[in-house]
């Protein structure tokens, strides 16, 4: 295959996958070649075993890492921090893109961007649902309920108020506190409920402040 033929297949898609070049009557030995070939002259970036990305200045749509993020790990969602700060609710920016998984905990630097995953046991995974993070680019992300609880279940403490304060939360008025209270109250576990209750005074708070205003 020629370059300009994988750019007639690939040219608009931000991520493809090798298996999308096997169809059909190809040695996929060569095919796999050449993909390495092309990684090499630096005309594909290559993100983990089979996906790839066209490089710039042959990069037509530049991959959001939130659909990186769910490439390289397909049984993930994007929450935590990472979620957090795509909603306005905390004011750091976060350089890692953080999902959660039922399978391994990883960690991921690749030219596009670092990517770290937790796990979670397969009993908490849900309270996501695919959004549209760029224009043509979806991607599973956890609520803004599910991605504090998420970060709040992995973090030692995370239920203490000091720590919940450190976060610096904003713009609690995009909670859904039924929401809140379900998912945490479906998990069983005391730690979420604590401070799902905590979360939730300060949402109040904020709204009977707002109000004041």
């Amino acid at each position: 295959m020629e370059f300009v033929n994988l750019l007639s297949v690939v040219g608009d898609e931000p991520l493809f996958e090798s298996a999308l070049l096997l169809a059909g009557n190809v040695q996929p030995g060569d095919v796999r070649r050449q993909l390495s070939r092309w990684v090499n002259s630096r005309r594909l970036i290559q993100l983990r075993r089979g996906l790839y990305a066209l490089a710039p200045p042959f990069q037509r749509v530049k991959p959001h890492p939130f659909l990186i993020a769910n490439r390289l790990v397909r049984a993930s969602y994007v929450s935590c921090q990472s979620a957090l700060a795509y909603y306005g609710m905390i004011p750091e920016y976060t350089p890692v893109t953080i999902s959660v998984t039922t399978g391994r905990t990883g960690f991921w630097e690749t030219p596009l961007g670092t990517f770290k995953f937790h796990h979670i046991q397969p009993s908490l995974f849900d309270g996501y649902r695919l959004f549209e993070v760029s224009i043509g680019q979806k991607a599973f992300l956890a609520s803004p309920e599910k991605a504090l609880l998420d970060l709040i279940y992995l973090q030692p403490e995370g239920d203490q108020r000091a720590y919940l304060m450190e976060l610096r939360l904003q713009n609690l008025d995009q909670l859904n506190l039924r929401m809140l209270f379900k998912l945490a109250d479906d998990s069983g576990i005391p730690k979420l409920k604590r401070a799902a209750q905590i979360i939730a005074e300060w949402a109040q708070q904020e709204a009977q402040e707002y109000q004041r205003l």
